[in-house]
């Protein structure tokens, strides 16, 4: 998947945030390591083997971020995650998997049971040594995801000397809400604007970091009366949006899978765009439309991106027939698109910030006043629905 483009502001002087490595290659764990620590902010306070020894370490010292492998010996990584939350509520964890179909189902299962998100892991020590990329995007995630999280960096250089006993009452600091990298939304008004009082021919969904956790919640209590087509860009890599669909259509007991190119929009169905292709419609209003996947140059630096789908809805279905929801996420891919959504006549709502993994996307199509409503997940669903019935449900 690739990097979301999101800049961090500078941890404090002397702060860093505190990880954790869990893995039972030590090849890979090492690698990890000075990627991590090339970044002055992050610090690997400690490294192991697998999750028996991660909740041991749990105990010795305060931790902000773990990074937790899915296969390992003795106790694996969904086996240790509840585990791990349960000895350190509030403890961000990050799933690392290689890109297979069975990791993928793990991953999600795991985002179900209290993860903040996932990274696909490299499949050799060469794809992790040379991927800028991937270095990028794990810096990135955890910036975003540990908000200020941070401690004073310690003295003595080495792995060993950083498992250390710790006094067991020094804990985390509690996490703000609003992730460092989007505090300038913390303070900006949202100024909203009027429903759109008009049925909705399609309904789309945009979202990142935290989206599948969200996506359920929102489409877990999906009515059968509402039979507009829902098309859903999640930033996720190949093979992830496939299980993505599969659990999307046990959850909202409806049909749902990736886009295929050529197929024809059908109502009452759920689409995802697949991974690595942008996902768009193709068709003139009043008239079938036609998925289209391409391999277009990412947007926001991603692919799939929010913004060509969004683009490409007003096109096609006109802009106040389009309903738009931005759930949590990195970055502002869909604010274009947004605004050219409601600036033709379209609605778009939000989830709120107390409620996002990261109040990046949603954050900034509601602080540039584009939002007819910016509510908490747990109401988003229910709120989507009476949009979907023209504000008359």
């Amino acid at each position: 998947m690739p990097a979301e483009g999101t800049s961090q502001p500078p941890v404090a002087a002397g702060g860093v945030i505190r990880i954790m490595l869990v893995d039972d290659s030590a090849v890979i764990r090492g690698l990890f390591t000075r990627a991590l620590e090339s970044d002055p902010e992050l610090q690997v306070v400690t490294s192991v083997g697998d999750g028996k020894q991660a909740l041991s370490a749990l105990k010795r010292q305060p931790i902000d971020v773990v990074v937790l492998d899915i296969e390992m010996p003795v106790m694996d990584g969904l086996t240790a995650l509840p585990l791990l939350l349960e000895a350190q509520p509030g403890l961000i964890v990050i799933m690392a998997s290689t890109l297979t179909r069975r990791n993928a189902d793990v991953s999600l299962r795991a985002l179900q049971a209290g993860a903040k998100d996932y990274i696909p892991k490299p499949t050799s020590t060469s794809e992790i040594t040379n991927a800028d990329s991937f270095k990028r995007e794990l810096i990135d995630k955890i910036k975003a995801l540990a908000g200020p999280r941070r401690s004073p960096r310690q003295d003595t250089p080495g792995i060993a000397s950083r498992r250390a006993a710790a006094d067991p009452n020094d804990r985390p600091a509690p996490v703000e809400k609003t992730p460092a990298s989007l505090r300038a939304f913390k303070n900006a008004v949202v100024t909203l604007r009027p429903v759109v009082h008009e049925v909705p021919d399609v309904i789309a969904i945009g979202s990142s970091t935290g989206g599948p956790q969200a996506l359920f919640q929102v489409l877990g209590d999906w009515p059968e009366r509402l039979q507009q087509p829902i098309l859903i860009t999640q930033h996720m890599p190949a093979t992830f949006t496939t299980i993505l669909a599969e659990h999307l259509a046990r959850v909202s007991k409806r049909a749902c899978a990736e886009g295929k190119d050529g197929e024809t929009v059908q109502r009452g169905r759920i689409y995802v765009a697949p991974g690595d292709f942008h996902m768009t419609v193709e068709g003139a209003p009043g008239k079938d439309k036609i998925i289209r996947l391409s391999k277009t140059p990412p947007e926001n630096f991603c692919r799939p991106a929010v913004d060509p789908m969004l683009r490409s809805m007003v096109q096609g279905y006109g802009a106040r027939k389009v309903l738009c929801a931005i759930l949590t996420g990195m970055g502002q891919d869909g604010l274009r698109g947004a605004e050219i959504l409601v600036d033709q006549g379209g609605m778009v709502i939000a989830q709120d910030e107390a409620s996002s993994v990261v109040w990046g996307m949603p954050g900034a199509v509601a602080t540039a006043g584009l939002c007819s409503a910016v509510v908490p997940i747990a109401e988003l669903g229910a709120l989507l629905q009476r949009f979907a019935l023209g504000g008359r449900g």
